[in-house]
């Protein structure tokens, strides 16, 4: 019978265990920690370093290294060989290995609130020890209602007053269903999700709010007010990106023109919303050709346009300032959507000026979408659409017309700054 291998030292999984590597006399062989296991075909403990002296750090290492060597099957703790069907494992276990292994997710950020949604819901509970098993349609519903009267609290820490939504709500259902289907596929636990989430876009109601070029100006004005020179300098270039690209407010705030990033070319104008090295998602980043004004405000930047990783605070207090629907309808959002409408509008009896009601400057419906990143172009051909000088022809002329009514009501709006601070 194979030898049993010991369980000590700092934490465990399984035949897996964390311990400072220690020579016959008790000194320290390195000042890492490491991770032992007994190998039952060599007949010997086994160790490989975490390279760390962290203990949270080595546990997430652990783990790790645990879930990349089970390969969908359990160790045995007795005799260290492998053995299939495991029958169960807890919930916040089965989240912990999900975040361990998405760690490179695009939307990892995303992922993870989600996710601490049901386990603060856990929290809650009687006792934590709520098995994958257990959590049916009944389990479900109940942790839907929990956090739908649950606050939802803002960037600046206040309390939104409207509801959290049911699409909100929804998203942790399906990453929950997620993290528990991937212990399954391990065979961490012998069945899947014994739940089904309700598809999103069968929740979702999307925003009626709209911005006009008058709306949009005012933002521009409030952003640039003389009277905070550097205090709304972050949510001014968020609002210029924004308007001049229809980006998503991520997609804003992740844009920059470091060369290893690959996402401007300043001879083409073309800006590749998606950053070198990143996967693109379900919510696509667009290429796009620039407006000129836009363009010699890109100029002027080394490094990231908007200089700070969020200015969700400084657009929620101009929302507050402008009396503008600050639930449900007035998130960071709603300049893509106001923008769509406004290239919708382009050579239409509702365009927002007399000059743009001529038919033939209407925008072709599906340079709307590439703008949007709702049509995908085909993966080769992405590479070089961009630098046929009629692509995305229509709609960044009709960006360029927004940009130039705009500046009407606000010469600052996409003016160059004193000393063009970067």
């Amino acid at each position: 019978m194979a030898r049993r291998p010991k369980k000590r030292g700092l934490y465990d999984r399984d035949a897996y265990w964390l311990d400072w590597d220690r020579r016959s006399d008790g000194s320290l062989r390195s000042p890492y920690l490491a991770i032992f296991w007994y190998d039952a075909e060599r007949g010997r403990n086994r160790s490989v370093s975490t390279r760390t002296a962290d203990l949270a750090a080595a546990r997430a290492a652990l783990d790790r290294h645990y879930l990349q060597h089970t390969e969908g099957e359990l160790i045995c703790p007795t005799c260290g060989q492998r053995r299939t069907g495991a029958a169960d494992m807890l919930v916040l276990r089965a989240i912990t290995d999900y975040l361990t292994t998405h760690e490179e997710l695009p939307s990892f950020g995303a992922v993870r609130a989600r996710l601490n949604h049901v386990v603060r819901y856990i929290a809650t509970l009687e006792t934590p020890d709520v098995r994958c098993s257990k959590v049916d349609e009944s389990w479900i519903a109940r942790f839907r209602t929990w956090l739908g009267n649950q606050p939802v609290i803002t960037s600046s820490g206040g309390v939104r007053s409207a509801p959290r939504s049911l699409s909100s709500i929804e998203n942790s259902v399906l990453q929950l269903a997620a993290a528990i289907n991937a212990a399954a596929k391990r065979g961490d636990i012998s069945r899947p999700a014994q739940f089904k989430p309700i598809p999103t876009k069968e929740l979702n109601r999307t925003p009626q709010r709209r911005l006009s070029v008058a709306d949009l100006a005012d933002a521009f004005r409030y952003a640039t007010d003389p009277k905070y020179p550097t205090k709304r300098f972050g949510l001014h270039r968020f609002l210029m990106l924004s308007v001049g690209t229809a980006a998503r407010p991520d997609a804003v705030h992740d844009f920059s023109t470091k060369p290893e990033r690959r996402q401007w070319n300043p001879q083409r104008r073309v800006i590749a919303l998606n950053p070198a090295g990143r996967r693109q998602t379900r919510k696509r980043r667009a290429i796009v050709i620039v407006p000129p004004q836009l363009g010699e405000r890109i100029d002027e930047v080394d490094g990231f346009f908007v200089p700070f990783v969020s200015v969700k605070s400084a657009w929620e207090t101009m929302v507050r300032s402008l009396n503008w629907p600050a639930d449900g309808e007035g998130g960071m959002k709603l300049i893509r959507r106001s923008i769509g409408q406004l290239l919708r509008d382009a050579g239409t009896p509702r365009a927002w000026s007399e000059e743009w009601r001529d038919p033939a400057l209407k925008v072709p419906g599906d340079q709307i979408e590439v703008q949007l990143g709702h049509r995908v172009i085909d993966s080769v051909t992405d590479l070089y659409a961009a630098f046929d000088p009629d692509y995305q022809h229509a709609a960044t002329k009709a960006l360029g017309a927004i940009i130039d009514a705009i500046s009407e009501l606000c010469p600052a709006a996409f003016a160059p700054k004193e000393g063009k601070a970067s």
